[in-house]
């Protein structure tokens, strides 16, 4: 594990790196984006800029830590020989970034040991708002920040009075039980925000803009960096019926909130397909 001088200095260089592909993907962006390839469905795209983005990523962590793993979305994972791993989402949110919808980030984060939600320990991490700028940091032991300041979650509060994010996925089926398992929480809860970046609903709740958030399917560079931001600003970052964070389940929030909402999505079979 990397001590604090090392923490921060990750940090330092995961927001370097995420500014940079900021820029070039503000600086770079037609007047209308196309789609240069499909994923897990006709409706889960990759544009030009995912590619770009992410070999411009590499190429900087390549410069600066050469003997680190990487893992990204388009690429794939390049194991390291120094226990450290960079898990990037190069543009998170690109649904949003394909329609000109004015949320998505690049996600860069650096874990210890496999880069695995249930088996790493995420260390550092920056997401950066790519249209409005705002940037946010975390390491671990060193707090979590917004442009310079300190964040904190919300106090806990009853799921009612809640105002909860999720996200879906991009197979019918899973929507279809996504959708169901909406139905039966949207009553429970103060409203529901689906803003289409995992990594920006995460560092909303480590700021209070969000209460709390869940969302089935979420690879590791959707969290990467937001896990470290938010766990560092004061949330619990869980699954259901015990487990970690994992692609089948991610539950964020204050604790007393994250069990509340835990349950209730187990009770509604909310990490399966079926």
């Amino acid at each position: 594990m990397p001590g604090p001088a090392e923490v921060r200095a990750l940090v330092d260089l995961a927001e370097r790196f995420a500014r940079s592909a900021g820029d070039l993907i503000r600086s770079t962006r037609p007047a209308r984006v196309s789609v240069a390839a499909t994923k897990s469905s006709d409706v889960d795209p990759v544009t030009a800029m995912d590619l770009a983005s992410e070999a411009h990523l590499r190429a900087l962590i390549a410069e600066h830590r050469p003997d680190d793993g990487v893992l990204g979305e388009e690429d794939g994972w390049q194991p390291g020989t120094t226990g450290l791993t960079w898990v990037l989402d190069p543009v998170d949110g690109t649904v949003n970034y394909l329609y000109g919808v004015p949320a998505y980030a690049v996600s860069v984060g650096v874990v210890a040991g496999e880069p695995d939600p249930e088996r790493w320990t995420a260390v550092a991490g920056c997401v950066h708002s790519v249209v409005d700028g705002v940037t946010y940091t975390g390491g671990l032991g060193a707090g979590a920040y917004r442009d310079g300041a300190r964040l904190a979650v919300n106090a806990p509060r009853p799921l009612a009075t809640s105002l909860v994010g999720t996200g879906f996925g991009y197979r019918a089926e899973r929507r279809r039980v996504q959708g169901r398992v909406l139905a039966e929480l949207l009553p429970q809860v103060r409203d529901i925000r689906r803003i289409g970046a995992a990594s920006l609903d995460l560092c909303r709740v480590a700021e209070g803009t969000l209460d709390a958030m869940y969302e089935r399917g979420l690879n590791p560079w959707d969290v990467a960096a937001g896990e470290v931001i938010a766990r560092e600003a004061g949330a619990q970052v869980s699954g259901l019926r015990g487990r970690r964070a994992s692609r089948d389940m991610t539950v964020v929030g204050p604790r007393e909130t994250v069990a509340e909402l835990a349950a209730l999505l187990a009770g509604l079979g909310a990490d399966a397909d079926a």
